[in-house]
């Protein structure tokens, strides 16, 4: 579409909700005006304009945290903005990956669970050692322990995969996206370093389907 169609405010602006390109989660929101929307454009980058300072800022321009852009959507009314973008480095000023981390209210029935949760704890697991825990134990045996579960794993999962039993397998591929995340928070390999490999993939599957239907 062309951004002439979207509607700024009085002061000529429109949020911009900053969402992570593989995680999906919020990052933050800001504003942009006209400018920085064709500088986000132009350079591919997040550039927002700061209602307090009255200035356009380039995301990561001071901290280095930057946010390459993936794609800008708008709501159907156009007047706001969704931006899909790869970071590099914590969103918020604080340090904290999203804007976003102080809890109002989680239902007891619905609890959030994301792949990057359970990382971000074996991660603290490793950080702050806790006695008793079993991931723990895993990173104080070392590298070599957590690779023989991890063998461990995809056998069991080989067994319930041949076997046919789909509620075992669930069982055991869990164990084994656990384990392989244990092995992940060890070598420092996030989850984002997996989404960018399995994205890159998915450009290239493609490139591939298109040449073969030329």
């Amino acid at each position: 579409m062309n951004p002439d169609q979207l509607k700024f405010d009085a002061n000529g602006l429109i949020p911009a909700v900053v969402q992570d390109y593989f995680s999906k989660k919020v990052l933050t929101v800001a504003y942009m005006n006209r400018e920085s929307l064709e500088i986000s454009m132009k350079e591919g980058k997040t550039c927002f304009y700061s209602r307090s300072r009255q200035t356009l800022w380039r995301k990561g321009e001071t901290s280095g945290n930057t946010q390459e852009i993936v794609t800008i959507k708008t709501d159907c009314d156009m007047d706001a903005l969704v931006v899909e973008v790869i970071k590099a480095g914590p969103a918020c000023h604080t340090g904290e990956e999203s804007c976003f981390f102080n809890e109002v209210y989680e239902s007891e029935s619905h609890k959030d669970f994301s792949m990057e949760a359970l990382y971000d704890v074996i991660a603290g697991r490793k950080l702050n050692p806790k006695e008793g825990s079993y991931t723990t134990y895993l990173f104080n045996k070392g590298v070599d322990k957590i690779l023989k579960k991890v063998g461990e794993e995809c056998t069991e999962v080989i067994i319930e995969g041949k076997a046919g039993d789909k509620e075992a397998a669930v069982y055991e591929i869990a164990d084994l996206a656990y384990h392989l995340m244990v092995l992940m928070v060890e070598m420092g390999i996030t989850p984002a370093d997996v989404f960018a490999q399995l994205a890159s993939r998915h450009v290239i599957d493609k490139k591939v389907k298109q040449e073969r239907m030329q």
